[in-house]
């Protein structure tokens, strides 16, 4: 079942798993009971906090057999004798050994390890006559996604936000409509549509996918860059902030991206400033081209101390940030952490210099950043001090 955010996916999960266990219909047929689950999310914290007793959790929506949930031994048991246990995507190995009767899977294209972890879970679905799993998320385009909606023995069902709408705060789909309806964001986190990669764009998810990397040591060089916004308006551009760091083989490590939207110019400098001495940086690295000098100022502001590279756009950001993409697919760049809405720019960075019908504040800052560390890619800015 995909759906967009807020459509009701937690709730149907709780709902279907509290059926098998009593069985009840329609989930369950003839009233069999189920009495090994294995519930699978990003995280053990998200199992405990969403599946199962967040708002619209299993033990939140339980009005009978209310199940009690043994963290120790990481798992929720009912009176009747059924267990349900919890297990995270980022230990596969986990999976490997136990089995059951029936899973829920929840936000399936959030997973660290999916390939895996779903692969290990397929053996141990192996109890009763009639095995089953349930996976809810928001798709996003994963290789693991992608193949179970080509599956034909994988039933697919499709919720939008504005479904649940009754059950939501008044205005929220209303609002969340008027800003992002229409664009590639919108059809995904709201209608639940599977949206793909971009023919035309300069990354694609497969690419960040392979950049992914622990927290490296040691790094040689660390920047953080800011692309400012023209203005404070609250329709106005974010503050693009990404840091990235350069390790022991000349490689970038994108490691935070801190951008704020919206933002007053004390605001952004605030927030560049604070990742600034959170990652011991060696520098900022700022754009000039919308506020000149007084980038330089605001910053100054906030601390005078931080030395600061100001740099100046002279040429299309698509062109800027070709030998960026070029280094990505060389595997010279990689991301130390998951950027959900970095990497969704960057897969939808399309010729005309846009993402999403935006300006794409946090590619225009990862550019200047890698351009910094790895001047040999082409896409150095070109830098001047401020007099």
């Amino acid at each position: 079942m995909t759906g967009g955010r807020g459509a009701g996916k937690t709730r149907l999960g709780a709902e279907w798993v509290n059926a098998l266990v009593r069985g009840l219909p329609p989930f369950a047929r003839d009233k069999l009971r189920y009495g090994l689950i294995a519930l699978v999310g990003e995280t053990l914290a998200d199992v405990r906090d969403v599946m199962i007793e967040g708002p619209s959790g299993i033990r939140t929506i339980s009005r009978k057999d209310w199940p009690r949930f043994e963290p120790s031994r990481r798992r929720l048991v009912w009176d009747s004798g059924a267990v349900a246990q919890i297990f995270s995507s980022e230990d596969p190995e986990s999976l490997r050994g136990p089995q059951f009767e029936a899973a829920w899977c929840d936000e399936l294209a959030k997973w660290k390890n999916a390939d895996a972890c779903f692969d290990m879970l397929q053996f141990g679905v192996r109890l009763g006559t009639a095995p089953r799993q349930l996976i809810t998320t928001t798709p996003k385009p994963t290789p693991l996604l992608k193949r179970l909606y080509a599956d034909p023995a994988v039933q697919r069902v499709t919720m939008r936000t504005a479904d649940n709408a009754g059950n939501l705060a008044p205005g929220f789909v209303e609002a969340v409509r008027k800003r992002y309806a229409g664009s590639r964001l919108g059809r995904q986190e709201l209608d639940g549509e599977l949206i793909e990669d971009r023919d035309d764009a300069l990354w694609s998810r497969a690419t960040i996918e392979q950049a992914q990397t622990a927290m490296p040591a040691g790094l040689r060089r660390i920047v953080v860059a800011v692309d400012p916004p023209a203005s404070s308006l609250k329709t106005s551009d974010a503050c693009g902030i990404i840091a990235a760091g350069l390790d022991g083989n000349g490689n970038a490590v994108v490691l935070a991206d801190a951008t704020v939207r919206a933002a007053k110019p004390r605001e952004w400098a605030n927030a560049a400033v604070g990742l600034f001495h959170r990652l011991e940086a060696d520098c900022l690295v700022v754009e000039i081209n919308q506020g000149g000098d007084m980038v330089g100022a605001v910053i100054a502001t906030v601390d005078a101390d931080v030395p600061v590279k100001p740099v100046r756009a002279r040429r299309g950001k698509w062109l800027r940030a070709e030998p960026i993409a070029a280094l990505y697919q060389q595997g010279r760049v990689r991301h130390a952490a998951r950027f959900p809405e970095l990497e969704d720019e960057m897969c939808d960075f399309g010729p005309n210099g846009l993402s999403n019908g935006r300006s794409p504040d946090r590619v225009d800052a990862l550019v200047w950043a890698i351009g910094e560390l790895m001047p040999r890619s082409g896409g150095r800015p070109r830098i001047r001090d401020f007099q």
